[in-house]
Order: C-alpha cells, then sequence, then structure tokens
C-alpha cells in the first residue's frame, strides 16, 4: 500500500484538512501518515475557536520517522501556520522527498478576495519557493492571485466571461512556467459584472496544454472543499490516473456531497456531508 504523509492541522468541527485528507485517501487505497501542524476545536470560520500551534513539535516526527526509515510515496501539504512552519516542511522534504516522490502543494492562504489571519508577506515567500518544489500544485483563486501578482479586484471587474477566463489561464501558464509543476486552479466562479452566469469550476494547466470544467453553482461557500478536492487529485496520483481524470472525480464527488448538504442546510462553516458518497471514489 502507498504511503502519503499528509501536513497540514487537524480541525475537530469543519470537515476540513486532515479529517477530509485521511477518509478520502484512505478509501482510494492509499495510507495518510499525519503530521499535524495545529489542532483546532474547530475550523477558523466558526465564532470561536481554540489553536494549539504544533510548530515546536514538527521536529519530532521528523527525528522519529527517520528512526523508523520511513518513506513516503507522495508529500501532501496543506494549511500552516506561518513561515516557521513552511521553514519545517523544507526540513521534512530534505529528509523524506526523493525523485520517486510525489509532492502536492496545497498553498493555503485565502480565499473569495481574502487572506487568512496568519497571512504575511514572510509567509507568501516562502511558500513561492514551497511551490517550485512541487509536483502539483492546487491554488484557488484568490491564492493563483498571490502566487503570480494578479490583481483579484480586476479580475472580478471583467464584465466579460471569456476575459475572466483567459487571465486565469495565463496566470495558470504564468505559475506553471515558473515552478515546472501541474497546476489546478479551483473555485472559478464568474465575475459580478458577468449576467446571469453562475458557476463553479476549475482549471487545469501543465506545459502543453490547459482547459478548465464548470458546473452549476448554488452560491454556497462550504469548509473543506479545497482540501477534499486535493486529496482525491493526491489519491488519483498514487493511483496512476490521468489527472484530468481525478480532476474529473473530484469534481462529481464534490457536487454530490454539495448538492446533499445544501438540500440539509447546514452550515457553511460545518462543512459537507461526503462521508455517504466515498464510494464514488473507490
Amino acid at each position: 500500500m502507498k504511503k502519503v504523509a499528509v501536513i497540514q492541522d487537524m480541525s475537530s468541527f469543519g470537515k476540513c484538512s486532515l479529517t477530509a485528507a485521511i477518509p478520502v485517501l484512505s478509501v482510494m487505497g492509499v495510507q495518510a501518515v499525519p503530521l499535524p501542524t495545529a489542532i483546532f476545536t474547530a475550523q477558523t470560520g466558526y465564532s470561536s475557536f481554540y489553536c494549539e500551534d504544533l510548530t515546536s513539535k514538527m521536529d519530532f516526527f521528523v527525528d522519529e520517522w527517520s528512526k523508523l526509515g520511513a518513506t513516503f510515496d507522495g508529500i501532501h501539504t496543506g494549511f500552516v501556520t506561518g513561515q516557521e512552519q513552511i521553514d519545517n516542511i523544507f526540513q521534512f522534504l530534505n529528509v523524506f522527498y526523493s525523485d520517486e516522490t510525489t509532492l502536492l502543494v496545497d498553498p493555503v492562504m485565502g480565499d473569495m478576495g481574502d487572506v487568512y489571519k496568519m497571512f504575511t508577506g514572510n509567509l507568501l515567500d516562502r511558500m513561492k519557493e514551497l511551490v517550485k518544489s512541487a509536483d502539483i500544485i492546487t491554488p484557488n483563486v484568490t491564492e493563483c492571485c498571490l502566487l503570480t501578482g494578479l490583481s483579484y479586484e480586476k479580475l472580478q471587474s471583467y464584465q466579460d466571461d471569456s476575459d475572466y477566463i483567459q487571465t486565469l489561464e495565463e496566470a495558470g501558464q504564468q505559475l506553471q512556467k515558473a515552478t515546472g509543476a501541474n497546476v489546478i486552479i479551483t473555485g472559478l466562479n464568474p465575475p459580478p459584472a458577468v449576467p446571469n452566469r453562475r458557476y463553479v469550476g476549475n482549471m487545469y494547466v501543465d506545459a502543453d496544454r490547459s482547459f478548465h470544467s464548470i458546473r452549476d453553482y448554488n452560491g454556497e461557500s462550504y469548509s473543506g472543499t479545497g482540501d477534499l478536492f486535493a486529496s482525491v487529485i493526491m489519491g488519483g496520483m498514487m493511483r496512476g490516473q490521468d489527472l484530468e481524470v481525478s480532476m474529473k472525480l473530484a469534481e462529481s464527488f464534490l457536487a454530490a456531497a454539495i448538492e446533499a448538504t445544501s438540500k440539509e442546510q447546514i452550515p457553511s462553516e460545518a462543512g459537507v456531508n461526503f462521508e455517504q458518497f466515498l464510494r464514488m471514489l473507490l
């Protein structure tokens, strides 16, 4: 069985990060080996939560796993609490990353045009370095803007849907050339000025091709959907699937989970009820 080290936080409520990655990878036939960056009582979208930052503990995982002679087929990074944790990830990569290892970096920094509370310029600088080590990157639109310097406000001002898509494609190509990684930009939504167009989609860019896919959008934004998407992509890579196939699988899986969650009127911060749809990933 292939093993993937998953480096991100564990949130008790919110169905995101490790509590999203572990079941997805497991059902896809992959052993998820968690390295928690922080422990949250609930993800940060809740009105109240407690966080235990584990920055100072990350080295213990590297040391102890080294003693075990551990090796990993994949490494999957997500939420970090700051620049120092990215430095720790580089130390982890120095020990456990090889030419046979697949590195997926989900550069978690913001969404919907806003940055998360832990965001700093130093974190962005280090994240730009980390994505250069990746084999695949899964930024959302906001994170793609941060990594490439594209203005999110300008992107949202377009009045033509094709201009929005073309500009994002150019940003994705810029990011791909800068890193050498395959890029999947998640969470495409048409700009507010585009009339009668509501969708959600993803864009794939590699050195040879780019394409995007869109689906109807119910207007809801749920916790953890990006983590679930990235985890399906990683699981697919471990199974040797083409990235286009994995992307379509992730989209179908999330669409089913979001539809069911919307019908039950679940609060967005609680995440999506994905568990009943895990069988789609077998």
